[in-house]
């Protein structure tokens, strides 16, 4: 069942998504023909994902099942990709991790595995993270404030990297950590959320195909502001679900707790797939605004991926386990 948590913080309900979201999303929409997001009609997105010395390019990338074509829609540009992005740590604003995670430097970077697993450690990027077997997928990405991209990701299962670690069969749960270090990401530096920033997934989605940790995107490694050097992705649900710059993974008996649920419980649930019926307490999620597009589209139920997810919800009320 759904553990109630009580909030972690003193920010008032109102100030969890603060203010500057809202202005934010008011403002994109003003300048977004003068801005290179441009709200067309139809995407303006690249057609392959060639880059033009972007970032550096990654090697021996395997080609997928999910590809564009699967999807049926265009990618959302690159420049929206890396530009308009959720990412507390260094910023509320949506061009604040552009803005200010350009210093970052992710490397060197350490991941610790701990809990019920076999195998706990210190794992390098390198352990975890073999360049010659990366996969790209395109994924439609859902963001709870009704805003969506389509995004050519690269990285590894993460179904494939549980396996290596060995969790232990009272393993339920699987826990996510991001980096906490205000020096370096100054959004921490404000008590917008508890830091550090944490995520999970019950086993059975974490080892679902689809869910993804994502090391790159658009054939380069992963920019700062979308979560480098490791993130998780997970389509089927609200992009805060999909956790960014990891620092550890933790195998737990009991669901853990995460962050927006530990802020505000009654507004963002531990499941947080998309669902389209059900209502956010201050927004609709019937209908959602592709980035690159005018009109406004009605949201999936399962972002779309249904046929992979909906096994593992049978039975659920998923207005109680939202």
């Amino acid at each position: 069942m759904l553990i109630k948590m009580t909030k972690a913080s003193d920010i008032k309900s109102s100030e969890i998504t603060p203010k500057a979201i809202f202005d934010d999303r008011r403002r994109f929409l003003k300048t977004a023909a003068f801005s290179g997001l441009g709200f067309v009609a139809g995407s303006i997105a690249p057609s392959s994902f060639a880059s033009e010395g972007r970032g550096k390019k990654l090697i021996g990338i395997e080609p997928s099942k999910w590809t564009q074509k699967s999807v049926g829609e265009k990618l959302t540009d690159y420049e929206s990709v890396t530009s308009y992005n959720n990412f507390y740590e260094f910023g509320t604003g949506k061009q604040d991790p552009l803005t200010y995670a350009k210093d970052f430097n992710p490397k060197p970077w350490t991941v610790v595995v701990d809990g019920e697993v076999e195998n706990p450690g210190t794992y390098s990027y390198e352990d975890l993270v073999n360049p010659h077997t990366l996969e790209d997928r395109v994924y439609r990405f859902r963001c709870v404030e009704a805003w969506s991209m389509v995004v050519p990701w690269v990285g590894i299962g993460l179904a494939d990297m549980i396996k290596r670690f060995g969790p232990k069969n009272n393993a339920k749960y699987v826990a996510f950590e991001t980096l906490n270090d205000p020096d370096r990401m100054h959004g921490q530096r404000r008590r917008v959320l508890e830091w550090p920033y944490r995520e999970g997934l019950r086993m059975d989605e974490a080892m679902n195909p689809l869910s993804f940790m994502a090391v790159g995107l658009y054939g380069e490694e992963l920019p700062n502001q979308n979560g480098a050097p490791i993130r998780l992705v997970t389509p089927w649900k609200y992009g805060f679900k999909s956790i960014k710059s990891i620092v550890r993974i933790s195998f737990t008996k009991k669901q853990p707790p995460t962050s927006w649920n530990m802020s505000g419980p009654r507004e963002y649930g531990f499941y947080s797939n998309v669902n389209p019926e059900k209502s956010h307490p201050r927004w609709s999620q019937a209908k959602e605004r592709r980035i690159g597009e005018f009109l406004k589209r009605p949201s999936l139920m399962y972002n779309g991926y249904g046929e992979e997810v909906a096994s593992m919800y049978v039975g659920m009320d998923l207005n109680k386990f939202y």
